[in-house]
């Protein structure tokens, strides 16, 4: 990133800031000591946001820069895939860790992948503690629930909410972030099940839920740079935990549904926003 402008701390930069973004000018805003420091993704921009900060400071009316920064949009190219390692290396793993305990019904491979090793004598479920697991150094249990999915339907709903919000934190954050983000949600959502229900379920639900509620606050806060999503999604997605909740869920598809990990996940996506601005800031002095 570069440098473009600096600006006095007291000035009010929100309205020139919201047009750059509508612009789809990549940018962070940094405060020095004395001033607002404005960092450009692209050094091709520089003169564009220069031009354009001039006419806003001399008074030119922000409704004709909104329209022109509207048509610019409309031709700015999607994040490419080469973009997104991280949203497509959660996507393939979740398909193939799913089709490896064959969405459930291999008990022995799903045993390996669960939070902790189960086993099933005379109807009875058996597995080890919390601290059993980590004392073996299995470590990899603490995540690894993340990545299996029990039906078609199931792993369709939560890799779409990856790829739509996993893939836009990832292209406007970078993938330490987005992987922060995944690691921090993933283990407390599998870990609240797992207290819960014991080891045997699986999910990325928890992950998509700590996403959407990350998005939702970072925008609600005037963050930027700002993810867009519709504001009634949060009202969505707590609808649908409560949906679960009644078991409707089971019935269309889904199985049974870790309703813990969708709350705790959602929590979490929550307590990272503090994470996320710290990270973005440090981001935007490299």
């Amino acid at each position: 990133m570069i440098p473009v402008l600096e600006v006095p701390l007291g000035q009010d930069l929100t309205e020139f800031t919201a047009c750059l973004w509508r612009s789809g000018i990549s940018h962070r805003v940094v405060e020095s000591e004395h001033y607002q420091v404005v960092w450009l993704q692209n050094p091709a921009d520089a003169e564009t946001v220069q031009h354009l900060f001039a006419r806003w400071r001399a008074g030119e009316s922000l409704e004709q820069v909104q329209l022109k920064a509207a048509r610019r949009r409309r031709f700015s190219p999607a994040p490419s895939l080469k973009q997104l390692p991280l949203t497509l290396l959660l996507i393939a793993s979740s398909f193939v860790v799913s089709i490896l305990i064959g969405f459930g019904k291999d008990l022995d491979t799903l045993s390996f992948f669960s939070f902790a090793p189960f086993s099933f004598s005379a109807g009875t479920l058996s597995y080890p503690s919390v601290s059993d697991v980590l004392a073996s150094g299995q470590l990899w249990r603490l995540w690894t629930p993340i990545f299996m999915h029990f039906s078609l339907m199931h792993i369709l709903f939560n890799l779409l909410w990856v790829w739509l919000v996993g893939g836009r934190m990832e292209a406007m954050q970078g993938r330490l972030s987005l992987l922060g983000l995944v690691m921090f949600s993933g283990l407390l959502s599998n870990l609240a099940q797992f207290w819960h229900t014991g080891p045997v379920f699986g999910g990325m639900s928890g992950v998509v839920f700590a996403l959407i509620a990350y998005s939702w606050l970072w925008d609600r806060q005037k963050q930027t740079p700002r993810f867009g999503l519709p504001p009634a999604l949060m009202g969505f997605m707590l609808f649908w935990v409560a949906l679960g909740y009644t078991g409707m869920l089971g019935s269309l598809g889904f199985g049974a549904i870790a309703n813990t990990a969708h709350m705790v996940g959602l929590l979490a996506g929550l307590l990272w926003l503090p994470v996320g601005r710290r990270l973005q800031r440090g981001r935007a002095s490299l």
